[in-house]
């Protein structure tokens, strides 16, 4: 048992950082590192990759030969000073991370310092703190300067020397006045980055409608562009409150399946082209992609008798209107028939008369009364 005296209360500051620090990152999904274990793989490579406040990531060398590992809190050089973050990856797989995020080898790359002292990380912790106090603040000077631009969030250097300002604009704004203002005000070097929607949600993070951390804040490393013909080849309500996210834009998740959806709906006959039988014309209405199946009704515009036949069945009519033949029926002759014999009528009702055996009582058969024999009396 656990007593009371055990247990003490830890501001949420450094709760969160504790957790930032102890646990693993949080933020883009990571790579694993399945070289690892093979001898002298680690080696092979002396660039390592930090990624530092959500979803920024660094490559610097590790010049001095230091022994560090996945997880471990590290200084890097920076421009002012030196910035603290914590290594994701090393070894030979650190080259085709930075092949991937166009990061050229032979590039200048800045080094890599120390590990992490705890007077780096209480500084580090020390700048965390004022990011939100920050960012606030910084959003009312913009206001005041009338700028129409929104600033999202706010990242400080592990030293504190220099903080990093995202906004999102729709137009071209000139922030030179506000640097000047927000370098007066806070003291430190100041760097403008803007990013778009998509990166303001990958950062700031939430959940989805779907119940599940957004996939932008968790996994999704590149942004593809998002348009409605993906909803309209899955057949989607092209109703913007249920297809935009947390962003205001499309929602990323309409792209994962779509291709599936275009692969199969190759396979169906083209909406435009109509149903001849012998009694009347059929029109397209829906078609379930994945089970193969199409609605065709007989009127353009409004759902009249509607009739499901497979894709098989559809180019086999198509086929025979070519040839200028007309079916019959729009579904199989067999269908048709199966179909009759499982809707036949059967008066349930009957089940519970009383009287319902008199009529199978089978008749008696008489029987027939023997031949009377002859006397056998002579006087007859």
């Amino acid at each position: 048992m656990m007593d009371d005296n055990d247990l003490t209360l830890i501001p949420d500051s450094e709760t969160r950082h504790h957790s930032e620090l102890t646990s693993s990152p949080r933020g883009k999904l990571q790579c694993h590192n399945w070289l690892e274990d093979v001898p002298g793989a680690m080696q092979q490579c002396n660039i390592v990759e930090v990624q530092f406040k959500n979803t920024r990531k660094g490559y610097y060398v590790n010049s001095l030969g230091l022994d560090v590992s996945k997880g471990d809190m590290v200084a890097v050089e920076s421009n002012p000073g030196h910035d603290i973050g914590r290594v994701t990856l090393t070894g030979p797989l650190v080259l085709i991370q930075m092949k991937r995020a166009g990061v050229r080898r032979d590039s200048e790359l800045k080094r890599l310092f120390r590990l992490a002292k705890p007077a780096d990380i209480e500084k580090y912790e020390e700048s965390r703190d004022r990011e939100e106090e920050t960012m606030i603040r910084a959003r009312k000077i913009a206001d005041e300067l009338g700028l129409n631009m929104k600033i999202g969030d706010v990242e400080f250097q592990g030293d504190g020397q220099k903080a990093i300002f995202y906004y999102i604009a729709d137009e071209r704004v000139d922030f030179r006045q506000l640097i000047k203002v927000l370098a007066e005000t806070f003291k430190v070097r100041i760097e403008m980055r803007q990013i778009g929607a998509r990166q303001e949600a990958g950062r700031i993070g939430g959940i989805g409608p779907c119940g599940r951390p957004l996939c932008c804040s968790t996994w999704i490393s590149n942004f593809v562009s998002v348009s409605t013909g993906a909803a309209r080849f899955q057949d989607l309500s092209l109703n913007p409150q249920k297809l935009a996210g947390q962003c205001a834009k499309l929602k990323c998740c309409l792209n994962f399946e779509v291709d599936a959806y275009i692969e199969a709906g190759r396979k169906l006959p083209p909406k435009d082209i109509h149903l001849e039988t012998a009694d009347t014309t059929w029109y397209f209405f829906k078609a379930d992609i994945f089970k193969g199946e199409i609605t065709y009704s007989t009127d353009r515009k409004i759902p009249a008798n509607l009739t499901v036949i497979d894709r098989d069945r559809a180019w086999e009519i198509i086929q025979l209107n070519k040839a200028g033949e007309k079916p019959l029926n729009l579904r199989r002759d067999e269908e048709v028939e199966a179909e009759a014999r499982a809707n036949r009528k059967v008066d349930l009702l009957d089940q519970d008369n009383i009287n319902r055996f008199d009529n199978k009582k089978k008749k008696k058969k008489k029987r027939k009364k023997p031949a009377q024999q002859k006397s056998n009396d002579p006087k007859e």
